[in-house]
């Protein structure tokens, strides 16, 4: 108790306290711990999709028989493609993927039906408006799996498949794309606002003078430096809650670990997106200066994060340069604890990295804050 007595009368607890109150009333710095993670985790959770939906598919049917139209109504039936509109002839059709206005095009030849009596190749083209290569290349999956399972279903020869294989999918059964994104959600909008807020709070003092009174009270640097970064820690670990809420609630991402793990090692990613702001702070003399200054660290680190896309994605020379980004193992920590239930067995050297990071980044931004100071 005597401890605790102690810690109430300090300069520390003083401080703290004006730190808790300053946040509380500033209204813009509630309103970024609380709007930005809310409508970033709906926008971001709701928005990244690498699936696809509702392509436009415009048809060229030179045979016109029941077998060309039940191809057509294979490939639309599950809401993939969507049937624009039939054409007339191939120039009308590649006109229409040249402006745009349709995605993929099916061009079914007129022998279409008598091949397929013969038990031959029913070939057909297709045309795919591949100005974003992504959804060009599913398009080409989807349609080729679709069309072979057609012709599987046709073919009166077909021998029974010497292998059938049996897949299970693993801690995603139902293939939600949003249990991978939210993780990395959850990751991008710590990073921001961890460092955002910290920054801000102490360029603030510098903006309005503050800084300046508090180094004429006896409080020694530390002091003052460790009052500013436990309300924020304090304040982020809120954030941490709600970011979570919103998973669970919102797009049922399970959580499959330990709960007091993921706080801590929260916690601990928490300290680094504050060193950075702190740095920040160190650098910048205006708020408009770290809005700004920001972009430059923090758009890296949330594009070789994974955040988004998959690292396994990135040419091999960023592959090893994301392993200097602690928002890679930050999301990495999160998407193991939640989907996979993983513990520090698996998760130790993911853990390490961040605990290195969070040390390093502090010991600069303290060294750099306290120079400010004297």
């Amino acid at each position: 108790m005597n401890w605790i007595q102690t810690l109430f009368n300090s300069r520390f607890w003083s401080l703290a306290t004006k730190e808790f109150r300053q946040i509380l009333r500033s209204r813009e710095t509630l309103v970024l711990l609380i709007i930005p993670p809310t409508i970033q985790m709906l926008l971001y959770g709701f928005a990244l999709n690498p699936d696809v939906h509702y392509l436009k598919l415009g048809v060229v049917d030179y045979a016109n028989t029941y077998e060309s139209r039940e191809l057509v109504s294979v490939l639309t039936v599950n809401k993939v493609f969507t049937l624009e509109e039939y054409l007339y002839n191939v120039q009308d059709l590649g006109e229409q993927v040249r402006q745009g206005k349709i995605t993929a095009g099916l061009i079914i030849p007129p022998d279409f039906k008598r091949n397929l009596a013969e038990d031959k190749s029913g070939e057909v083209q297709i045309l795919i408006d591949a100005v974003d290569a992504n959804t060009a290349g599913i398009a080409q999956g989807y349609l080729n799996q679709m069309i072979n399972q057609f012709g599987r279903r046709l073919s009166s020869n077909q021998a029974p498949p010497l292998i059938t294989p049996q897949t299970t999918f693993l801690y995603n059964p139902g293939l939600k794309s949003s249990w991978f994104f939210i993780p990395g959600v959850l990751g991008l909008v710590l990073t921001l606002i961890s460092s955002l807020v910290s920054s801000i709070t102490v360029v603030r003092e510098k903006d309005t003078g503050t800084l300046e009174q508090l180094l004429m009270t006896p409080a020694e640097a530390w002091e003052i430096l460790l009052a500013k970064i436990v309300p924020l820690f304090v304040l982020l670990m809120g954030d941490v809650i709600l970011a979570l809420s919103i998973g669970k609630l919102v797009f049922s991402v399970p959580f499959r670990g330990n709960f007091l793990l993921f706080l801590a090692l929260s916690g601990l990613y928490l300290f680094v997106g504050i060193g950075i702001g702190i740095m920040l702070a160190t650098v910048c003399r205006t708020q408009q200066q770290v809005v700004l200054t920001s972009f430059f660290i923090n758009l890296p680190l949330i594009q070789l994060s994974g955040a988004i896309s998959p690292i396994e994605s990135m040419p091999i020379f960023f592959k090893y340069v994301s392993l200097l980004d602690p928002l890679r193992h930050y999301i990495e920590i999160v998407r193991g604890i939640l989907l996979k239930g993983v513990g520090l067995e698996v998760l130790w050297w993911n853990a390490i990295a961040l605990f290195l990071f969070a040390t390093l980044l502090l010991s600069i931004s303290i060294n750099q804050f306290r120079r400010q100071l004297s």
